[in-house]
């Protein structure tokens, strides 16, 4: 619902080449209440929600946005993987076309207003950058915010100074918590514009803070983000955002009408006249609504603006000329799944020169960062590697000390109240094993000494002193042959 209070947020989910459904939402948003976007607080958003959220609060035309988009996503159903084929920058084609559609002073009129969610590298923290100096910074935060690892390269863009990926990472919905807060998401859910599926499950998964319902066609959805459809879906989505923006807008008595909460209430109660009229009005627009009536899905580019429903339409529409018929062919369209093999080493080899290239700029301060968290990880690992065998190692030692100690004591009674007194004092007060053993060979010998002393008793005459005896004097040896005596 929307909030009453004096002040409101409104944050766009992120959601890939879904971002269509924002467009939508955005059109119908500037075009029947505007003052939701003039007197927000904050317009946030994350990912391809950053992107519209920056579109809309610069003035940028929106038609070229939804254009953009369609055009995009053409250019990746054209290559074999889609937008994982190397030749395809999804990074270079979203800071190209914010530079053609962008105002030279969207950075001002962003500044205050736009709230681009970000994930910062180092910890995994999500920021909200919402001051900008320059247009290449609001460009840049825009990157960032739709940097996906792997999807769109390996290296992460930096942001002043600070590496960033996707902010769909650890905030796809920001300030969704906010009653104040007026939720867009692509996907059925909880969210405050998303579409109304006719399904009757009722489980639902939050991807962080993004509530998602559990039906077939949010899966759809879901297997659509990053891999685009068809350009006339795309279409269909937007047509779908600008519905339930409508839809919401109605249901909030917020359609053509001045800022509910700025405006006064009527000085006289409505006329009986005007409470029919406002009636037939419900009426006939529940009547559209209903199932019976032809949906407005069917109309609902007569309702977008001129620019938006012009680009829906060119960005539609296939050329006609003689090569594309050709290569539509189902042969040659075999003929090339069969080339592939040989054709996307060369592509590959080609894209990763202009690449290459590309990042030389770059290069300095890229590798300097690839150390950094390369001596970090390592560190990492060498710590987790310490207190492994730190918690490991003791128990050890103390069954080799065990076994060493019931080896070479001999045994004493327990009663013997001397056999505490003979140990020395380190081994008495429990110092660390790792001196027991050091000290081990040391005391050994005073500690047996000590222990023989104590338990044996020598009788009186033990260290009396006695005269050697005399030796028995041997007998001569007679010569051989010699009668004996």
């Amino acid at each position: 619902m929307f909030p009453r209070e004096a002040t409101w947020n409104i944050s766009f989910a992120g959601c890939g080449f879904l971002g269509v459904y924002h467009v939508g939402v955005a059109s119908c948003l500037r075009e029947h209440a505007p003052f939701l976007v003039a007197n927000a607080t904050h317009i946030y958003g994350a990912s391809a929600g950053a992107l519209t959220a920056t579109a809309l609060v610069t003035g940028a035309c929106l038609g070229e946005v939804g254009a953009n988009i369609i055009e995009v996503s053409k250019e990746a159903r054209k290559r074999f993987l889609g937008p994982l084929h190397p030749s395809f920058n999804l990074v270079k084609t979203i800071r190209s076309c914010m530079v053609k559609t962008l105002p030279d002073d969207s950075h001002e009129r962003a500044s205050g207003h736009v709230g681009i969610s970000l994930t910062r590298v180092s910890d995994g923290e999500n920021v909200i950058i919402s001051h900008f100096s320059s247009k290449d910074e609001l460009i840049q935060a825009n990157v960032c915010s739709a940097f996906i690892p792997v999807y769109c390269g390996l290296i992460p863009p930096a942001f002043r100074g600070v590496r960033y990926v996707d902010g769909g990472i650890s905030d796809n919905l920001p300030l969704y918590e906010l009653k104040n807060t007026i939720t867009v998401s692509p996907f059925s859910g909880e969210s405050d514009i998303c579409p109304q599926d006719s399904s009757t499950n009722i489980h639902e998964f939050r991807f962080t803070n993004t509530s998602i319902q559990f039906n077939l066609r949010n899966l759809y959805r879901l297997s659509k983000a990053l891999f685009p459809p068809e350009p006339t879906v795309l279409r269909d989505m937007c047509k779908q955002g600008y519905r339930d923006a409508l839809r919401f807008l109605r249901r909030n008595g917020l359609l053509n009408r001045p800022n509910p909460v700025l405006a006064l209430p009527p000085a006289r109660p409505h006329a009986p006249e005007a409470e029919d009229a406002e009636d037939a009005e419900e009426a006939s627009g529940a009547l559209v609504e209903g199932p019976l009536q032809p949906p407005l899905e069917d109309h609902i580019l007569e309702h977008l603006p001129a620019r938006l429903n012009e680009a829906l339409l060119e960005a539609c529409v296939e050329p006609k000329d003689l090569l594309t018929a050709l290569s539509n062919m189902l042969p040659v369209r075999l003929a090339a799944a069969m080339m592939v093999p040989y054709t996307l080493p060369l592509e590959s080899a080609v894209s990763f020169t202009i690449r290459l290239l590309e990042w030389l700029p770059d290069v300095p301060e890229d590798i300097r960062w690839m150390k950094e968290q390369t001596g970090s990880i390592c560190q990492y690992l060498v710590m987790r590697a310490k207190r492994k065998l730190g918690s490991h190692l003791p128990s050890r030692l103390s069954e080799q000390v065990e076994l060493r100690r019931a080896r070479s004591l001999p045994s004493v009674p327990l009663s013997c109240a001397s056999y505490s007194e003979a140990l020395p004092s380190w081994m008495r007060t429990s110092l660390s094993l790792g001196d027991a053993l050091a000290k081990w060979e040391e005391y050994q010998r005073q500690l047996l000494l000590g222990l023989f002393c104590t338990n044996v008793a020598f009788p009186p005459d033990a260290l009396r002193m006695r005269a050697p005896a005399s030796p028995t004097p041997e007998p001569p040896q007679l010569p051989p042959g010699s009668p004996p005596c």
